[in-house]
């Protein structure tokens, strides 16, 4: 079976090492962190065997980083247009097996937009994956609308990855920890904050009106789903239309339309069934989240999956292929 993943994970320590150490805020700089970097690095040496020995036929690359959102506006689009030069190089004669998602320069949102326009003509790329808040503003600040706009135009969704804490919510609500090994930064990031910051950013999307504004736009988000499905009939109370909000569609309808997700370092089954509750199977794709989980954690978990084949065949590669537009 042909097997699509779209949160697979790179960073090259050469560009990397233009961020000033400053801007990170002491985040990814664990020892664990430390270990993975070599395995960020590599597209086509141990990555491409271990997408072999499982049965995995196409990875779609993203930088993991906020990278150029953590630059200036004057800084920012040098960097993200060597990024994305650098990936269309080293994938380049491997395009049967690798894709990538844009890396854009947020801090300039015109830049940005025509960053995300020449990757998508010149080299392919299926959409941008963007960061978390971009200098503390969500992306329905009126300065993102051109980025929005294009992707709209260009017919590619926008992945919304979690991203650096912002530094007034990482002082009052990560501070003050024992960081034994980095566990402060797991509460922050991957261990609880980043999820539900990305849920609150789409819910502000859609109450602010976005969605009904960009009627075309796509957005996926990860984690299976970022705490939104458990949360789906409470939050459809809270964002009916004529409440207060912008939207002119319910959250579901919304969703249905035009948010997908994906399975990203989430191997158990009961998320899954709430996933498949609340957003249906053609909303669902699979991914792994590489090097952060292993492919044979997700492929283990792809096999169990207790569906319809056709169901799984959706899953595991259908719903990628048909919204990124893939070659089967």
């Amino acid at each position: 079976m042909r097997i699509v993943t779209l949160e697979e994970h790179i960073s090259f320590p050469e560009m990397t090492d233009k961020i000033p150490k400053d801007a990170l805020g002491g985040f990814g700089q664990s020892e664990a962190m430390q270990r993975i970097i070599p395995k960020l690095a590599d597209i086509t040496g141990d990555r491409l065997k271990s997408m072999d020995d499982n049965g995995i036929t196409m990875q779609v690359l993203s930088v993991d980083s906020s990278g150029a959102n953590l630059l200036s506006p004057e800084e920012g689009p040098a960097f993200a247009t060597r990024y994305n030069d650098m990936i269309a190089e080293k994938i380049n004669g491997f395009e049967k097996r690798f894709t990538a998602f844009a890396h854009l320069p947020m801090t300039a949102p015109i830049a940005a937009a025509d960053e995300l326009e020449r990757a998508v003509n010149a080299y392919g790329f299926r959409g941008a994956m963007i960061r978390g808040l971009t200098q503390d503003q969500f992306l329905d600040h009126p300065q993102f609308a051109p980025i929005l706009e294009r992707a709209e135009r260009l017919g590619v969704p926008i992945y919304l990855h979690p991203g650096l804490p912002p530094k007034g919510i990482a002082d009052i609500y990560y501070s003050g920890l024992p960081n034994y090994s980095g566990m402060a930064e797991a509460l922050a990031c991957y261990g609880w904050g980043w999820h539900s910051e990305t849920a609150l950013h789409v819910l502000r999307l859609l109450f602010s009106g976005i969605f009904d504004q960009y009627p075309k736009l796509k957005l996926i988000i990860g984690h299976m789903g970022e705490m939104l499905p458990m949360m789906m009939a409470r939050s459809e109370k809270a964002f009916k239309p004529g409440n207060g909000g912008a939207n002119q569609r319910t959250l579901t309808e919304t969703f249905h339309q035009q948010v997908h997700i994906t399975t990203s370092g989430f191997f158990t089954h009961p998320p899954l069934k709430i996933a498949l509750d609340t957003f249906g199977i053609d909303n669902i794709m699979f991914s792994i989240d590489y090097p952060f989980s292993t492919n044979e954690m997700g492929i283990d978990f792809l096999n169990a999956i207790n569906l319809p084949e056709e169901q799984i065949e959706k899953i595991a590669h259908g719903n990628a292929d048909k919204l990124l537009n893939l070659a089967g």
